[in-house]
């Protein structure tokens, strides 16, 4: 069976990037004439146009996908999931997922992906939040196509797929008024996160059009703000007068906060009610997972399966055209309604 010619492999002949290549092939700008017909000249020694000729619509290609240490948790965990996703979807459409994982000081340091520097991957999906300045450097530096998944990147002309973040904030405090509930905290660092910060401005929507003031006591951090990390020891500290509600960030820091509940004689959803996000709940341990197995955890679900066919659509398309661009992206979700919530009362009706 020949060998899988790929926009990469002419480019390393002539140290080129894959972008340039596809340029040049394409008849675009941005291409000296020189270097396209070099290009063209060995694409077709590679045999690459005669194959593009005979399977015009067989292209394979090698997808990398970088993600921070930080979410990467013991076993299991979202972004894991949501790699496999990806990863099943890419074979199916005869391409290979190569998951990098950047680690604090690689972050810090602004250091390029190795799957990038070493020209593995044809295009690059960046999932999760980074750093502001490392997501400006990437978004500088890389050379082939790239787009962001679960984040916006911050960077405004990225193309990205992202869940509906606001919304689902938004629904969920929502669900907990309707419950009766009107003393309502949130759970997650603010200013950490572009999730964590479109989750929390749906509560504040929501709190605002029950005419509910916010109280800074009930706004609980659940990760160090400056390396992103889940800190169960040093956060999650309750406040002395407690609501009745919590929406939680994400079903992580539900589950932690079921524990640290426990752990100070609290009951759920007895004494407090909790919900979550993302319906995807990482088991730290066997005590956490039991508390919440007993009732089940409310929440608001992301269809990580459409999550990743989007992206993975979109990026074979920036990887046959170098002008597709999608914009933002936004995937709605959906209330999982389970057994962590107590009905304490009437809806409290909107002002």
């Amino acid at each position: 069976m020949a060998k899988l010619v790929r926009l990469s492999d002419i480019g390393e002949r002539l140290d080129v990037s894959a972008v340039t290549v596809s340029k040049a092939l394409s008849g675009q700008k941005g291409v000296s004439e020189e270097m396209r017909q070099k290009i063209i000249r060995v694409a077709d020694e590679l045999g690459y146009l005669k194959k593009q000729r005979e399977e015009p619509r067989k292209r394979g290609y090698n997808i990398g996908v970088i993600v921070a240490e930080r979410y990467l948790y013991e076993g299991e965990s979202f972004y894991w999931k949501l790699y496999q996703e990806l990863s099943q979807i890419a074979i199916a459409k005869d391409c290979y997922m190569i998951l990098e994982v950047i680690n604090y000081n690689y972050e810090q340091s602004c250091t390029m992906p190795k799957i990038i520097m070493e020209k593995k991957v044809d295009g690059i999906i960046i999932v999760g939040t980074f750093a502001k300045y490392y997501s400006r450097y990437l978004a500088d530096n890389v050379m082939v196509p790239f787009l962001y998944l679960d984040t916006d990147g911050a960077i405004d002309t990225c193309d990205s797929v992202v869940s509906n973040n606001m919304l689902g904030g938004y629904c969920m405090t929502n669900y907990l008024f309707k419950m009766g509930h009107s003393k309502i905290g949130f759970v997650g660092t603010r200013l950490t996160t572009t999730s964590i910060d479109e989750r929390f401005l749906g509560y504040m929507k929501s709190l605002m059009e029950h005419g509910i003031k916010l109280r800074e006591d009930w706004l609980i951090d659940d990760r160090d703000r400056e390396t992103g990390n889940t800190n169960i020891k040093e956060k999650f500290v309750l406040p002395k007068d407690m609501p009745t509600a919590f929406f939680c960030n994400c079903d992580l820091s539900a589950c932690v906060l079921v524990r640290k509940l426990a752990d100070a004689g609290y009951r759920v959803p007895s004494d407090i009610s909790i919900v979550g996000f993302d319906n995807y709940i990482n088991k730290i341990d066997n005590f956490v997972s039991e508390l919440v197995n007993e009732t089940g955890l409310t929440t608001y679900e992301i269809n990580m399966k459409e999550m990743a066919k989007r992206t993975v659509h979109i990026m074979l398309h920036k990887l046959e055209n170098i002008d597709y661009t999608t914009g933002m992206f936004v995937m709605p979700g959906r209330l999982i309604e389970r057994g962590s919530v107590k009905k304490i009362g009437e809806e409290i009706p909107f002002v």
